[in-house]
């Protein structure tokens, strides 16, 4: 466990409205290793833009140092989660790199029974559900396959379950593909539940002990994922992908971001 020097809690002060403030935060560095423990990404690059966010965070908890912030999140589960949350949101939209996304369809074309395949992270879902789409239309049937999304972040995880997407998210689809698998509201589009089916979100990170209960896939996507991370922990995280499958046959499917 870290340890602080005792200098004191700054003293708190109002505005004119008699609302307390943050007056002083200090140096970021102790919780930017905290959560680079937690999760494995690092803002090290990012320093004075992690600051601003957590004194921003801090504000909106009622915390008045990077020292109390952090105390809070090491004895409360439910603050820490937030704090995930705030840190790791995501953007994504349907059929990125899709290249890679036609590579699975052949290879899953090839297999003669059921296959199990793993997104880590998943975020919003929309790559999950763009290899959904993929198969079927290859005509793959819904039963023949399986897809488990997994997040850190439980806010993203939740739209994920909703799979309601704006037109943003659904820019490299054509218009008939949306039609086939969306219903439109006049604002939003949601995934049919028929093709849900064969989904599953589960809040996870790869480094928790029991990451491995969620067994073997024969195919694992990680995308976009290491490259928040530093040269230690990619390659930490490298091995525990490649471990989580089924067979040294196929490579895992990282992001062309996500460099070695």
């Amino acid at each position: 466990m870290m340890r602080f020097l005792k200098k004191g809690k700054p003293k708190r002060q109002t505005d004119e409205k008699n609302k307390p403030y943050a007056v002083s935060f200090g140096t970021v560095e102790p919780i930017a290793q905290y959560f680079q423990d937690i999760t494995g990404i690092t803002f090290e690059q990012q320093t004075n833009i992690l600051k601003n966010k957590l004194t921003l965070f801090s504000k909106q908890k009622n915390i008045y140092s990077f020292e109390e912030l952090l105390q809070q999140v090491q004895g409360n589960t439910v603050l820490q989660q937030e704090l995930i949350d705030y840190l790791t949101t995501n953007e994504t939209y349907f059929y990125r790199e899709f290249k890679q996304i036609q590579k699975l369809v052949q290879l899953v074309e090839n297999t003669t029974s059921p296959v199990k395949i793993l997104c880590a992270p998943c975020a919003t879902g929309e790559e999950v559900y763009s290899i959904v789409i993929a198969l079927l239309e290859a005509d793959i049937a819904l039963t023949q396959f399986h897809v488990t999304g997994i997040d850190i972040n439980a806010q993203v995880l939740e739209k994920a379950k909703t799979a309601t997407y704006k037109a943003k998210n659904l820019r490299n689809l054509s218009s008939e593909v949306i039609n086939k698998y969306f219903i439109f509201d006049g604002e939003t589009y949601t995934l049919r539940a028929t093709f849900t089916a064969a989904t599953a979100f589960k809040l996870i990170n790869i480094f928790d002990s029991d990451f491995h209960n969620l067994g073997k896939f024969d195919f694992v996507f990680s995308r976009n994922m290491l490259i928040y991370f530093d040269k230690a922990t990619k390659s930490r995280a490298r091995k525990i992908l490649e471990d989580m499958r089924k067979s040294t046959q196929y490579p895992v499917f990282f992001g062309h971001a996500d460099l070695f």
